[in-house]
């Protein structure tokens, strides 16, 4: 079942979709797009995924696409002011009405729902936060981007946003594909004002907790994703060290292409991020991992040690085999006791340990 309808904002119409009915009282997921994005360039590779139909028999989803950013946008009138990252947070609440979500964003996105679950913590259950960077923009990359835009054309500012340059470079057919769409497919005027929107966010001016302490900080379970050569990797390393370490997982994905290349990667490690959180408790394994399975793989072919999480009704463990190391967590509850455990990240060794589950 797919809705797409437009909801009225005080600073204008924004384009959602929902998939599916939302279940009962359990959370939706929620999805928010990078500059030059949409939801459908975003997450349709993700979402189409065979390894994602389970997950979707659970839950609804609601794709956002951010002000004039969707297929067929009408061009902003002149002087239309564009909301700020903030204000496109302030937005949600209008948008979903509903009771609870987990969400999913990249790039922007992820800037502007870790806002959302800042603001609202109430409403958000978790978050899978993709490239994050929690700082506003330096005045050495203010003035890298101006002196780049004055050579380059926005699509290529873009490109050099959303991938690094060894994936620009190995991947020219893929990312030529990014970069017809973003010319072709996106309203360009429309496309300049999120971008200098995002370009000029503040600070998420949070703080990691201190026993006996009060700061700003996220309240909801958080898996951070980066790819290993994103131009993102000290952003998302850095905001890390700003969350509880009890409450966030930091992962490293081969390839930030996974939207294309890698998308089971990407399943296999929210799959076990909303086991974490006490659903699907039951739920089988992915595709990826029974192909590790199949292929006959034990903890003696990893490549270093690996700790694991167990659930209460046995010493049952999973093994992978990933360059990196992974820890999950399983319940046989429906309520929100968690399973502490270890996973360690190739990214950092100074990064704090997670409780929950690293791609």
């Amino acid at each position: 079942h797919v809705n797409e309808h437009d909801v009225e904002t005080p600073h204008g119409r924004i384009h959602c979709t929902m998939k599916g009915v939302p279940k009962g009282d359990r959370p939706v997921i929620l999805t928010f797009h990078d500059i030059g994005l949409n939801h459908k360039t975003c997450w349709d590779t993700l979402f189409n995924h065979e390894d994602m139909s389970e997950i979707m028999q659970h839950f609804a989803v609601c794709h956002v696409d951010a002000l004039g950013q969707h297929e067929g946008a009408n061009t902003f009138s002149t002087g239309y002011e564009y909301p700020s990252m903030d204000q496109l947070s302030e937005t949600l609440p209008l948008v979903l009405k509903l009771k609870s979500v987990v969400g999913m964003g990249i790039g922007a996105g992820a800037y502007i729902l870790t806002r959302f679950a800042l603001d609202y913590p109430n409403m958000v259950e978790g978050l899978l936060l993709i490239n994050i960077n929690p700082c506003a923009e330096g005045w050495m990359d203010w003035a890298a981007n101006k002196i780049s835009g004055w050579t380059n054309a926005m699509p290529d500012m873009i490109i050099t946003h959303l991938f690094g340059k060894e994936e620009i470079h190995n991947n020219q057919d893929l990312i030529g594909t990014y970069r017809h769409h973003i010319i072709n497919n996106m309203n360009q005027f429309n496309l300049h004002l999120f971008v200098k929107s995002y370009e000029s966010r503040r600070d998420l001016e949070i703080e990691r907790p201190i026993p006996g302490s009060s700061v700003r900080t996220l309240k909801c379970h958080s898996l951070l994703v980066v790819g290993d050569s994103s131009p993102a990797v000290e952003a998302v390393v850095e905001c890390n060290t700003k969350l509880d370490p009890t409450k966030t997982t930091l992962g490293l994905i081969i390839s930030l292409l996974f939207f294309s290349l890698q998308p089971a990667k990407l399943t296999e490690a929210f799959k076990y991020f909303i086991q974490g959180m006490g659903y699907m408790p039951s739920a089988g394994m992915t595709r990826l991992v029974r192909s590790r399975t199949a292929s006959g793989s034990s903890v003696t072919s990893f490549e270093g040690n690996r700790s694991r999480s167990h659930t209460s009704e046995g010493n049952r463990s999973r093994s992978h085999t990933n360059e990196g190391s992974r820890s999950h967590t399983a319940e046989n509850q429906r309520g929100r006791s968690h399973t502490e455990g270890t996973a360690n990240s190739n990214v950092d060794q100074a990064v704090p340990k997670s409780t929950e589950v690293s791609c």
